[in-house]
């Protein structure tokens, strides 16, 4: 088949980026033609299987976003505050480009705004994947988006929800219209061959040798690179049998991060590893045990693969509703025991895993929202577990995603519905 897959951001550090690139990877491993339509400057970087990636040309114009980051060039701005005249201008431009690869067999967009719109403005059948951002920091409370979304949603083929919860998100977001019947629960999914289970001493190798290939970072001053000096450090922090706990996400409010660090305090035994970038990182370096906690800046999943395999408990405590938890299923792939707020697509992942467990270890998944308390209690009873006990919590994780999750399976899905 010949695949289009329209996305408008980059290719790394957020879900929908990471998303994007595994799925082109997945179809053009099974022999599909693939292209895909990014703002990324340096597709290069990424294997993505052999697709081509083209760069839609925005001629100065902003690019709409539903969380406000900094990209090297391009301006930036909320969707909401995009005038009419920007938004049609954005579509049209893509929409231009996407034809002009035309025709295909499939034509997948990202994110029900601007995406539908952009497939609307295609004019070939098109499917599109919710993933939540534009769901809940743009669309929700905006009248004039929702209707936007509504008409654009009309006009696809199928539209890809990760979990239930983004399903009723839609459904109460956008408000009802004839999409919400082809509307389809399909996870997002996890490499599970680059992301396995490895010994302690290969891991740590393996994530030192990955951390001194990266480019150096002076003074840390581009956010979206991995800290400089990072294999020294990790060398210094990681060796030991203390306990490790990370965080891999973003750095800010809506992750919670300040709740583990606040139930890091009273873990006195406990060392954490921080990865992301983000708004709040200044301040949560502040809040962090000292000497205990080492930020990292973000990391590929060339570092996460051999970190993971090292972290006794992996958390991902937002606060705010996620379509579906990534990073935890990605963790869980990794054998480490993952432990989230137990809420939105987090809840679910929760259920997946502990659907593994043995019958006295469920509830070890999952922590009360916004709760530091029962956060801390949850890490206590998984660290007081017998190693061996522990390692199996990992491995009956790895089996939930291995059975659920595997990218191939997910890419065939999308394809058959």
């Amino acid at each position: 088949m010949k695949i289009l897959l329209w996305h408008g951001y980059l290719l790394g550090g957020t879900g929908s980026n990471v998303y994007t690139r595994a799925l082109a990877r997945a179809w053009s491993q099974a022999g599909h033609e693939v292209v895909v339509f990014a703002q990324e400057p340096h597709p290069e970087r990424y294997d993505l299987g052999g697709a081509t990636v083209v760069r839609p040309d925005l001629a100065g114009g902003p690019l709409p976003v539903f969380v406000l980051d900094r990209y090297e060039d391009l301006e930036a701005r909320y969707l909401q505050d995009l005038t009419e005249a920007e938004r049609h201008d954005y579509v049209a431009r893509n929409a231009a480009a996407v034809r002009e690869h035309g025709p295909a067999d499939f034509l997948l967009v990202n994110h029900v705004l601007p995406g539908a719109a952009v497939g609307a403005a295609v004019e070939m059948p098109f499917g599109v994947k919710a993933h939540g951002s534009e769901l809940e920091f743009s669309i929700r409370g905006d009248p004039g988006l929702a209707a936007w979304a509504r008409e654009s949603l009309d006009a696809a083929r199928a539209v890809y929800a990760g979990t239930d919860h983004i399903r009723r998100v839609l459904e109460e977001v956008v408000g009802p219209g004839g999409y919400l019947d082809r509307v389809h629960v399909v996870p997002p999914g996890v490499d599970t061959d680059e992301l396995r289970p490895e010994s302690r001493g290969e891991a740590l190798a393996r994530l030192l040798a990955e951390a001194a290939r990266d480019a150096p970072n002076p003074g840390n001053a581009l956010e979206r690179l991995p800290d400089d000096g990072n294999a020294d450090r990790l060398a210094a922090f990681l060796p030991g049998e203390a306990p490790t706990v990370v965080y891999v996400g973003k750095l800010s409010e809506e992750k919670g991060v300040h709740l583990l660090l606040e139930a890091l305090h009273e873990l006195t035994d406990v060392r954490a590893v921080i990865v992301g970038f983000g708004p709040a990182r200044a301040a949560l370096e502040a809040a962090a045990p000292a000497g205990r906690t080492l930020f990292t800046g973000p990391l590929e999943h060339r570092h996460l693969a051999h970190l993971w395999p090292l972290a006794d408990v992996s958390v991902t405590p937002s606060v705010f509703p996620e379509a579906f938890g990534m990073v935890a299923a990605e963790a869980a792939s990794c054998g480490s025991p993952p432990l989230v707020a137990r809420h939105s697509g987090l809840a679910e992942i929760a259920a997946a895993v502990e659907s593994e467990y043995p019958p006295e270890a469920r509830g070890l998944a999952s922590f009360e929202p916004g709760d530091a308390a029962d956060l801390r209690d949850t890490i206590e009873r998984l660290l007081a577990l017998d190693p061996g006990d522990r390692a199996a919590l990992g491995l009956a994780a790895r089996r939930a995603v291995e059975g659920r999750y595997g990218w191939a399976h997910i890419a065939s899905v999308l394809l058959s519905l």
